[in-house]
């Protein structure tokens, strides 16, 4: 399992390929800007992209989906539960004051529990809502160890606002405690902003996690 991730976008979304090299099938997760850096690692691993997932529908982190379908011909997908929220990109462009996004043809089928498949590779989907109620977060086991991304859930020493459309501090909570924490401690956090972790780390150390 050979993982890339890097920030695309003006707000610095993480965006990864995750391929399996030997058969040159990948999944992309969150491409939120910056289409020509996607497809340029794209192209220079001679991947074919299986599916295009998203961490949730804020505007950071779907910026270029469209385009990358368009490339690709991947279904796009997310959790239905935030399909209001892509709805709304015009609003969420005015806000953050940049262009309204392209919109791409996004299929609702991401739900809690569901595999998805790259030539080797399992993605499995978590149903982590509270920053949205749609957000996901997604699992994969491989030699290299455990890898899960969390989207803006949980982040290096913080978690995800609650404070947006369809946020809830509870639910996070929730999702954290009952879905996150309890993967082993040795497994690898991809955020969707900022510096990787592991679960351990911030079972240990996240302030947020610590208090009683």
């Amino acid at each position: 399992m050979h993982i890339e991730t890097f920030a695309v976008g003006p707000l610095g979304c993480n965006c990864s390929i995750i391929a399996d090299i030997e058969a040159k099938r990948a999944i992309v997760i969150d491409p939120g800007g910056d289409l020509e850096k996607i497809a340029a690692r794209i192209d220079a691993l001679g991947l074919k992209v299986e599916a295009i997932v998203h961490t949730h529908t804020h505007i950071d982190h779907v910026g270029a989906t469209a385009g990358l379908q368009r490339k690709t011909s991947a279904v796009a997908q997310i959790h239905e539960a935030d399909r209001f929220l892509y709805k709304m990109l015009p609003l969420q462009a005015a806000l953050v004051g940049c262009p309204v996004p392209e919109s791409a043809e996004m299929d609702g089928g991401l739900v809690d529990g569901l595999t998805l498949k790259a030539g080797a590779i399992e993605l499995g989907v978590i149903h982590t809502p509270g920053h949205t109620p749609g957000s996901l977060s997604f699992f994969a086991r491989g030699a290299s160890g455990s890898h899960v991304f969390t989207g803006d859930t949980l982040f290096r020493r913080g978690i995800g606002r609650t404070d947006l459309w369809g946020g809830d501090s509870p639910t996070i909570m929730r999702s954290l405690r009952n879905k996150l924490l309890t993967l082993p401690d040795d497994t690898s956090v991809i955020t969707g902003h900022g510096p990787n972790t592991t679960i351990g780390e911030e079972r240990a150390m996240n302030p947020f996690l610590t208090q009683r």
